[in-house]
């Protein structure tokens, strides 16, 4: 592993695990394309088993449309619930680019793994 590939992953953590059917993601740091590997594993569209994805995001400090685009591709099967106080740099991104739409939002991981996500329209 190179000094500058230690240095990216250093600035990102993901932490994963599951409730039952409902995968929750605890994201901290930044998530850009040097550091989205970890994410993109973690946030795997094909995951068999798994209903939902809780993204404890409160400790996001960056993030980029790499990062995004990963948040985005299960969503589109699948509820994503943003749970936790959304930063407010996350925030402007997913309002500046629509994404904001795509989320369903809770107060913290507990409301998020239970609360009913009514059926995106397409």
């Amino acid at each position: 592993m190179s000094w500058d590939t230690h240095e990216a992953e250093a600035r990102s953590h993901v932490e994963t695990r599951s409730e039952g059917d409902v995968r929750i993601v605890v994201m901290a740091g930044e998530f850009d394309m040097d550091t989205v590997a970890e994410l993109r594993i973690a946030m795997d569209p094909r995951a068999s088993g798994v209903a939902r994805f809780v993204l404890d995001v409160a400790g996001v400090t960056f993030i980029d449309s790499t990062a995004l685009s990963v948040l985005l591709q299960p969503a589109l099967e699948r509820p994503v619930v943003l749970a936790g106080t959304v930063p407010p740099r996350m925030a402007r991104i997913l309002e500046i680019t629509g994404a904001d739409l795509a989320f369903a939002t809770a107060p913290g991981v507990a409301e998020a793994t239970t609360m009913v996500v009514p059926p995106r329209s397409r």
